[in-house]
């Protein structure tokens, strides 16, 4: 079976200088996990919901004992209430941000006379859920992974 025969053909896609706020409400309302990123009609780069998630530190706590000293106990309710400050300053700061700065550059894409087992070869290799699929330097569609296992599962009936 072809990629041709499994592909999406109605990509949905964003441009590199889109805001992040503005991409997770792409995934949100298309319910999708990666998009294309297109510029003057090339790929120039994948994003994904980890490319977003990567973005928050989780923050490290110590297995130590810690006894606070009086003035540690006035004061921890403060710095909770300055690190909520700051935490909200970045997701409005984060949702400004342009696609670019956190999109994958590196692209592997496929043709779409390939068949399925080239894709899911690609796939594991390169660890990537999707690749866009390029025929004469243009995006034509793309193919997740789902739509490989939706393939084969046909093709096996």
């Amino acid at each position: 079976m072809k990629i041709k025969d499994v592909m999406n053909k109605d990509v949905i896609i964003c441009a590199p200088n889109d805001t992040l706020g503005h991409l997770a409400d792409m995934f949100k309302k298309n319910h999708i996990s990666g998009i294309p990123v297109v510029d003057k009609g090339k790929v120039v780069g994948l994003v994904s919901e980890t490319d977003l998630i990567k973005l928050f530190k989780i923050p490290e706590y110590s297995n130590d004992l810690w006894l606070p000293s009086p003035f540690e106990i006035i004061e921890i309710p403060i710095r909770d209430l300055v690190k909520f400050e700051e935490t909200k300053k970045f997701f409005e700061n984060m949702k400004l941000r342009p696609v670019k700065e956190i999109m994958t550059k590196t692209v592997h894409a496929i043709s779409p006379d390939e068949d399925l087992e080239d894709a899911s070869t690609m796939m594991v290799k390169y660890d990537v859920n999707r690749l866009p699929v390029i025929e004469n330097g243009k995006l034509v569609g793309i193919v997740a992974r789902s739509d490989i296992i939706k393939g084969l599962s046909e093709s096996a009936e």
